[in-house]
């Protein structure tokens, strides 16, 4: 007897998958807590957010309740124009951070952790010591992306 051949997940439930890690990680919330949150296990969670199972809608709204983001947060690095079930195409896709899994977290950490300030002075402190670190090591030399010193300049 043959075993079917393997399917790949479809590229949308990846995005939406990651979405879901992204909203949960911000929220600071454990795949264990959020599964216990809507009545399933944290391997279910795993699955969403790889992508291997698909997310419902009425699950997907209560989601967005518990993380406290509206439902189209899950989907605002989907392409409009992208075919349902269109292939990757060994195309990376275009998501909001361009770093790997472990850096991400750090980010998606160092803004909940941010936002946990109380001083604005501290913040805004902080904010331009990773602005200059940033400008000081971007591989291309040109730092006219980061940060707003251009719009800044010409106030």
């Amino acid at each position: 007897m043959s075993k079917p051949p393997k399917t790949h997940p479809n590229p949308h439930d990846i995005l939406v998958g990651a979405r879901l890690r992204e909203a949960r990680t911000l929220a600071g919330m454990s795949q264990t807590v959020l599964g216990q949150a809507v009545g399933i296990t944290f391997q279910q969670i795993q699955k969403y957010e790889k992508g291997l199972n698909r997310i419902g809608a009425s699950r997907l709204m209560q989601f967005s309740t518990i993380l406290n983001v509206t439902p189209s947060f899950f989907f605002e690095d989907i392409k409009a124009n992208t075919p349902l079930g269109a292939e990757d195409n060994g195309e990376q896709s275009e998501t909001r951070f361009d770093y790997g899994d472990a850096s991400r977290r750090q980010a998606l950490e160092l803004v909940r952790y941010f936002g946990r300030i109380p001083s604005q002075d501290l913040r805004s402190t902080i904010f331009e010591l990773v602005k200059t670190a940033a400008k000081n090591m971007h591989p291309t030399g040109n730092n006219a992306d980061i940060g707003s010193e251009k719009i800044a300049a010409s106030a």
